[in-house]
């Protein structure tokens, strides 16, 4: 998932992480601090939990609480004990570089989960990079976080630090374009973006796709994530013919537009990406939002095998807020951490190296383990080789699942 245009952004915030890093950009030393004459080694978490995306925010933040007291619980390395410390970025690339400097500044970090947006996670890499720190996103989705700016000629990573456990934008646009032409058979789209990094790089590869199989895109706007009446873009949608929408965005402000498209008199599906697929949208939306559509990354969890464990073990964990459509990918973002900690500790003494930070991130890029979501393990650009996608629809309002596969045609 996520967020905002890339060059004239990124630049100016890595600028400014060079300075916010200063104090805390070097290895942390790998002594961590002792737990009971043992090691603790901190799990970060970086997550909006507040705002608009607080509920995706805290199922990420619990899924990863979930898994360290699951390795505390079943000792998965001898004499570490882990824990998490968890930052809110409200969804804010500048809130999350500050978290990335205060990350980096806790010697007894050992890597961090997140962020969700795409374009926090633009303004995090370069700090976390420079201080040799693992960075696991469960969530971000855009392409050029692993393989440039340019990844569509010539991908080239830009930080080695930087994984995600969720498959990008570059399979989820196409896999979408492929099933609204090919089986539910429209060829007419409106196609809405909000600007931000994730919703525009979405939109682009869904609309390149839909183009190739035949369709016709009759309209195309972009809209203000931070106003609610979308009610021109709406009658923009009516009077263009549209036999389907698809929007690339966010849940809070995908759901008022389904119900004001609706209002116009346009009865067309809406259709978006991962940072669509959450119950609120279903509530934002109301009955407007039955047929609508999206993408998210992954298969359901409660039709994987591999996730009855995790399931039973939330639902034991006595958490208030749903796991949401992160919470496999968020825990399994973690045990890659673990993992990547139970190859370089010391097995005698559970002590870790000088360079741990450094020997961590290296030992991310090697993980292989069969997790929550099915098989875990990184390409040569950080990315997830697991990249199932799974189509949903609202029915009766509620998500129900269409459909599981991939994009056919790379």
């Amino acid at each position: 998932m996520r967020q905002r245009s890339l060059i004239a952004v990124t630049a100016a915030l890595a600028a400014g992480a060079l300075t916010l890093t200063a104090c805390g950009s070097r290895d942390s030393g790998g002594k961590g601090s002792d737990s009971k004459g043992g090691t603790t080694v901190v799990i970060g978490v970086d997550a909006p939990l507040t705002g608009d995306l607080t509920a995706i925010g805290l199922g990420i933040r619990n899924s990863v609480d979930l898994a360290v007291k699951q390795a505390n619980k079943l000792k998965i390395v001898d004499g570490v004990t882990f824990k998490m410390q968890a930052l809110d970025d409200q969804a804010q690339p500048s809130s999350g570089q500050q978290n990335a400097s205060k990350l980096v500044s806790n010697a007894d970090v050992y890597g961090v989960v997140g962020p969700l947006n795409s374009s926090v996670a633009q303004s995090m890499q370069k700090v976390f990079d420079d201080a040799k720190l693992v960075e696991v996103s469960p969530a971000n989705t855009n392409p050029t976080l692993t393989q440039g700016n340019d990844w569509q000629k010539s991908k080239v990573r830009g930080y080695k630090s930087y994984f995600r456990t969720a498959t990008t934008d570059a399979i989820q646009g196409p896999f979408a374009a492929q099933y609204v032409y090919n089986k539910a058979k429209k060829k007419k789209v409106f196609v809405i973006d909000d600007k931000k990094t994730y919703g525009a790089g979405l939109a682009s590869t869904f609309s390149e796709e839909f183009k190739k199989l035949g369709g016709t895109i009759v309209g195309t706007e972009h809209i203000n994530p931070d106003t609610k009446d979308y009610s021109a873009v709406a009658t923009k949608v009516k009077n263009s013919g549209a036999d389907i929408v698809y929007y690339g965005g966010e849940y809070p402000q995908a759901g008022p537009l389904s119900k004001q498209i609706k209002a116009a008199g346009s009865k067309v599906p809406l259709v978006g990406g991962d940072a669509v697929y959450d119950p609120t949208y279903i509530k934002l939306a109301g009955p407007a939002s039955n047929g609508d559509l999206v993408t998210s990354v992954g298969a359901p969890l409660d039709q994987l095998p591999s996730a009855k464990e995790f399931l039973a073990n939330y639902k034991a964990g006595g958490y208030s807020e749903e796991y949401g459509a992160y919470g496999g990918y968020a825990y399994d973002s973690a045990w890659s951490i673990i993992q990547a900690v139970k190859k370089v500790v010391d097995d005698n003494s559970g002590k870790l190296p000088s360079d741990a930070r450094a020997k961590i991130t290296a030992a991310v890029q090697n993980v292989s383990f069969d997790g929550v979501t099915g098989k875990v393990s990184f390409d040569e650009y950080g990315d997830t080789t697991n990249k199932q996608l799974t189509v949903y629809s609202v029915t009766n309002g509620a998500w129900k699942t269409v459909e599981s596969g991939t994009y056919n045609g790379g």
